[in-house]
């Protein structure tokens, strides 16, 4: 398991702000972060699972 802190997860969300970010999460767009200590962490395997899930599939019109 690779994990990814909140700058990193930002970077592969397009530089997406924080507020917007716990929004999706709030939502349910992104998977859930692990907390150690006072920060936050991504596994990153989910959140490409997810951001794939979101994605809207080629050749669909």
């Amino acid at each position: 398991m690779t994990l990814i802190s909140f700058p990193q997860l930002q970077e592969r969300l397009a530089g997406r702000s924080r507020s917007s970010i716990y929004r999706d999460l709030e939502a349910g767009r992104l998977p859930a972060p692990m907390r150690f200590g006072s920060r936050l962490y991504w596994d990153e395997q989910q959140v490409t699972q997810k951001l794939a899930e979101l994605l809207p599939k080629e050749g669909l019109q």
